[in-house]
């Protein structure tokens, strides 16, 4: 049942996501006729931004949802959704990120919890409400698969001594002591440092794997990626 509802909100939140972007791309290149090119904005760097950025860097993680139903769906079908929707999210992060970046200067781009919601009035008055619909659907996609890989993983990993019943509700537990007692980007900084956690431990199993096959190349970029989580979690830090 999840599943079905899981479906139908993925299916909105993408549809609300692409007129954003198609919106962002026709206010922006309205704004160039208009105005002219203005690609070159001012800013300054700070090496606490790079602690920022690591904070943020495993928000475009993969989605393993499919991993744990594996009574339901093949291997094939469960690797090949969980590389799809890799990309889209990869892909969806990028794009707006440089349509921002391009069309928007820094003085429209507020640095608040709930800056992102009343900025896109400035392409259309309707994508305020229909962000807030997306962001519904998203928190409840991210819910449903986050809590039953959780509870996939939980059942895997303790050989099925935890139900995942139980897991779930230690995850409710937890999700809502976090969010009544750390703001939006100290959860966004928590979060990247667990995934960090979490994707450090599969890459060095990925390397351990690699090493005994003899690829050399694969040993040397799950070192790196190795590397990198282990940065996320001394480094990263929540923006303020």
């Amino acid at each position: 049942m999840l599943e079905r509802i899981e479906e139908g909100t993925v299916g909105l939140k993408l549809a609300i996501i692409v007129g954003l972007l198609i919106g962002l791309t026709g206010f922006g290149f309205e704004r160039i006729g208009v105005d002219g090119p203005d690609l070159i904005q001012e800013g300054s760097f700070h090496w606490r931004s790079v602690g920022v950025a690591l904070g943020l860097v495993i928000t475009v993680q993969g989605f393993e949802t499919s991993r744990y139903l594996g009574s339901e769906y093949d291997a094939e079908t469960r690797i090949r959704t969980m590389k799809i929707s890799q990309w889209i999210a990869s892909g969806v992060y990028l794009v707006y990120i440089t349509l921002i970046t391009v069309f928007l200067s820094i003085d429209e781009v507020p640095n608040s919890e709930t800056g992102i919601v009343g900025m896109t009035r400035l392409i259309a008055p309707v994508l305020p409400v229909l962000l807030v619909v997306a962001a519904l659907a998203a928190q409840f996609s991210a819910a449903v698969a986050d809590t039953g890989g959780c509870g996939g993983l939980a059942q895997e990993v303790t050989h099925k001594r935890l139900s995942a019943r139980t897991t779930y509700l230690l995850i409710g537990a937890i999700g809502l002591v976090v969010t009544w007692t750390a703001d939006i980007y100290t959860i966004i900084s928590y979060a990247s440092r667990a995934f960090a956690v979490y994707y450090g431990f599969q890459c060095v199993v990925a390397l351990l794997f690699a090493r005994k096959t003899g690829k050399g190349v694969a040993v040397a970029f799950f070192a790196i990626l190795a590397t990198l989580a282990l940065l996320i979690v001394v480094f990263g830090r929540p923006a303020e």
